[in-house]
């Protein structure tokens, strides 16, 4: 299990430290981005040699192309792209919502065609999550409905509730579906509207996500 320690923090500024099985991440960190499992124009090697502690990697693609179960072959993300430290993926929730003409909003997820081949495919919280756990990766994050700016407030609710149903149904199929050596994170919605993003936050907090803090 990942662990978060406050080591020190000034008004709204802090710093900490953030365990995972790959290595400790120092926050606030630059977190470059490996889209399709590299981080273009880059070696591992030159990347590490930046002083990069973790690396982004984008559930989207890489389930699309080479797919879960070549990936699945070398144990995970890690040993696929050659990267020994801590990997975050996303939800693969943005890529989708930004293929406005390939894809439907459900309460069950994203129905979507492939922007490679035109091939059909549904993006359920459950698959979301059952993706991020075949790629190994140490941070996983929950599928949420992304909004469109502008947005109107009652917009911004709808994607709000969505987003907190599709956490709780994240949350289930991680505790049931793997042995919980990485950490989920939820995500707050709200859109422009700072009242909100605090009630999102709230909401999402009152789900207990398994990042732990602690205070040094």
């Amino acid at each position: 299990m990942s662990t978060f320690q406050l080591i020190t923090q000034s008004e709204c500024a802090r710093a900490g430290a953030f365990n995972t099985p790959h290595g400790t991440i120092q926050t606030p960190v630059f977190m470059p981005v490996g889209t399709q499992a590299t981080v273009k124009a880059l070696s591992p090697e030159e990347v590490e040699a930046t002083g990069a502690q973790i690396i982004l990697g984008n559930t989207y693609h890489l389930y699309l192309r080479p797919g879960t179960e070549i990936i699945g072959r070398f144990g995970g993300l890690h040993r696929f792209m050659h990267w020994e430290h801590p990997i975050l993926t996303d939800s693969g929730g943005f890529q989708v919502f930004s293929l406005a003409k390939l894809r439907k909003l459900t309460e069950a997820g994203y129905q979507f065609q492939s922007h490679i081949d035109g091939s059909a495919h549904m993006l359920s919280p459950e698959k979301s999550i059952e993706v991020q756990i075949a790629l190994n990766s140490d941070i996983i994050m929950c599928l949420d409905q992304c909004l469109e700016h502008p947005a109107t407030r009652e917009q911004a609710i709808d994607a709000l509730e969505l987003t907190t149903r599709w956490a709780r149904r994240c949350k289930t199929f991680w505790e049931t579906h793997t042995e919980r050596q990485n950490s989920l994170f939820g995500i707050v919605q709200g859109g422009m509207f700072a009242d909100l993003r605090e009630r999102s936050a709230e909401a999402i907090v009152a789900i207990d996500f398994p990042a732990t803090p602690s205070v040094a």
